[in-house]
């Protein structure tokens, strides 16, 4: 398995085309009135819009571009710069359970590429694919800010620290059997309830 690496291509011709404009439900839209006012300068307020969008749309399309630049009074490229350059962000459709693993240096020192070939073997994908069933997907990123914990990764939006081959095999087939939320919902301002007797933080836990 090699490494990928997604490029995108912020085409201006194609934001200045006419497209039906976004429309989200009440409950974001009120929710980003809330974050906007939050800032001394709207355009502030851009990551967090981008994630109310996402949280709807499931993924960064140029409609939601579209809105969030409405929104902030923002021109639409220079949201996709923002976009573009965190990969919370996504540019294209994942799955349910979106698997991010870390391969910056404490965690390459400690086995950050034999979580990727577990996930490559266990799933049968390779970074940047989605699963048949629309399940899984994984892709490797820079750090994820564990250090201490290494190797890691993040499903959805929790950690998952110390990983061997035994636990990330216990972890996706619990996974796959209980389908728990792992996700930050941004409207709600609430992380789902994660993976039973699974600790959010292992280095907090340790300190406890």
């Amino acid at each position: 398995m090699t490494d990928s690496a997604q490029v995108f291509h912020i085409s201006t011709r194609a934001s200045s085309a006419r497209r039906e404009p976004l429309t989200l439900s009440d409950t974001a839209e009120k929710r980003a009135q809330e974050v906007i006012v939050q800032y001394p300068r709207k355009r502030s307020a851009v990551m967090p819009l981008l994630y109310i969008a996402q949280e709807e749309t499931k993924y960064i399309t140029q409609q939601a571009v579209d809105w969030v630049a409405s929104k902030l009074d923002m021109p639409p490229v220079q949201v996709w710069e923002v976009a573009t350059f965190y990969t919370m962000y996504y540019k294209k459709p994942v799955g349910r359970y979106h698997v991010q693993i870390c391969r910056t240096l404490p965690c390459a020192l400690r086995g950050a590429r034999k979580v990727s070939e577990f996930f490559h073997q266990r799933l049968g994908l390779n970074p940047g694919e989605v699963s048949a069933d629309g399940m899984w997907s994984f892709e490797e990123v820079e750090c994820l800010g564990s250090c201490g914990t290494a190797p890691m990764c993040q499903i959805n939006d929790v950690f998952f620290e110390n990983l061997t081959d035994e636990r990330m095999e216990g972890i996706v087939s619990r996974i796959e059997k209980e389908q728990p939320d792992l996700r930050f919902s941004t409207t709600r301002d609430e992380l789902g309830a994660g993976l039973a007797g699974s600790p959010k933080s292992e280095i907090i836990q340790s300190k406890s």
